[in-house]
């Protein structure tokens, strides 16, 4: 249930610029190191982060997932949500109230007074000063000082609210119980009610892009994700191809999204929600939270301390020049060495007549183990040029591999740690 979504200018130009983005589905188990029930995921990066649950529940990484250390989070109660607002400032809430802050990412957490009693489900902040809580029996609360003072708000409804997100604009969306949606436009001093069509519950609702305010998702029971145009003013239902309930939804780029929820699912949209893909989390357990701290390493979270992360993702690629080669080629990648990037460019060749061209580009570590694949799609006729970060992997030497057609090259390079 989070909406701070990460852009660099160089993506948003690739997508302007007929790049393409290239997927891959793999992910692999974390241990958490504990079997409570896991509600929320929160990165600051791709290697800090918090996962929080019940009984007061608050695990933290600073080496993306690769090691988790408990939190004192000075509570029983069951947290829903975790928040960063900065990598140091950050909050969770939950049961009886609860609002937790910690300003040193994650160590060490204090109490604040919501000036409530029910469950908050849901807490996000839009900077620094101002934040917003949702919970059961309609209840929205608000601060402008860092969460030291929190007022209610009046959504116009009594149900049970689990999300709500906002752009820095002041336009926020609550969903809950009974297909419940509500649209503010002035920073919830006023709430309209919004047809979802529905009567369902919807646990999760995100902008694709906080800059784009009219393209607006929620996920919820039985598989159900609405689309809005117009920033909620209507909704329409997409096609998923799942009927388990769905958590959570988190974007990448405005068109690429993640669904995850019951029995293990992950799906996957790279159009906008037009199409949705099933990929494979390797368990049946539910899933509560997804989070993509990059567009190429993401993390799930569920039942029984479940952390599934991947580090394949989406990946960037750049058609380089619009001459069309005669030849294949597999570049030496540059910088070499590098850390932790390096670009590694490639050339494919017409084939008669073929329009597009089955292509994997594959890194390997120096025992010959497949580490990550970064290409895997046809690609037409052209030069390319991919980024690979190497952040999440050790120094030293690993090999990159262009299989395309019959065409096989391996080249090797260096991480200097």
């Amino acid at each position: 249930m989070k909406s701070n979504i990460l852009f660099s200018a160089i993506l948003l130009l690739a997508l302007s610029t007929g790049a393409i983005l290239s997927q891959t589905t793999t992910w692999v188990t974390l241990t958490s190191g504990t079997t409570q029930n896991l509600y929320s995921v929160y990165f600051t990066d791709a290697n800090n982060g918090c996962v929080v649950g019940e009984n007061g529940t608050i695990r933290r990484t600073t080496n993306g997932g690769t090691n988790w250390t408990n939190s004192n989070s000075g509570s029983s109660s069951d947290f829903y949500e975790v928040f960063f607002i900065t990598p140091t400032t950050g909050y969770t809430s939950g049961t009886n109230g609860t609002i937790r802050k910690t300003t040193n990412g994650g160590v060490n957490w204090s109490g604040l007074t919501s000036g409530t009693n029910v469950t908050l489900y849901e807490i996000f902040f839009s900077n620094l000063n101002t934040g917003f809580v949702a919970g059961e029996n309609g209840t929205i609360r608000k601060t402008t000082n860092g969460g030291t003072n929190w007022t209610a708000l009046s959504p116009g409804t009594n149900n049970t609210l689990y999300e709500v997100d906002f752009t820095p604009a002041g336009i926020g969306i609550v969903v809950g119980i009974s297909g419940t949606i509500r649209r503010t436009s002035n920073s919830g001093a006023n709430w309209i009610s919004c047809s979802s069509g529905i009567n369902t519950q919807l646990f999760d609702v995100r902008f694709s892009n906080q800059s784009i305010i009219t393209d607006i998702y929620a996920v919820g029971a039985g598989g159900k994700i609405l689309k809005t145009l117009n920033s909620g003013v209507n909704w329409n239902s997409l096609v998923t191809g799942t009927t388990n309930d769905l958590y959570e939804i988190h974007f990448t780029y405005p068109t690429v999204g993640y669904a995850v929820g019951e029995n293990g699912t992950i799906i996957f949209t790279s159009n906008g929600g037009v199409n949705w893909t099933q990929q494979t989390s390797g368990t049946n357990n539910r899933f509560h939270s997804v989070f993509f701290p990059e567009p190429y390493v993401g993390y799930a979270v569920g039942i029984n301390g479940t952390i599934r992360k991947t580090v394949t993702g989406f990946v960037n690629i750049e058609p380089a020049g619009n001459i069309v080669p005669a030849e294949f080629e597999l570049s030496q990648n540059y910088p070499n060495p590098f850390n932790p990037n390096t670009m590694i460019n490639f050339s494919i060749p017409p084939s008669n007549g073929v329009r597009g061209m089955d292509t994997k580009l594959t890194i390997f570590d120096i025992l010959g183990r497949e580490i990550t694949t970064l290409v895997n799609q046809q690609l037409n006729p052209g030069s390319y040029e991919v980024e690979w970060d190497g952040s999440n992997y050790p120094g030293g030497v690993y090999f990159y591999r262009l299989k395309a057609g019959e065409f096989t090259e391996t080249r090797k390079m260096i991480m200097v740690k």
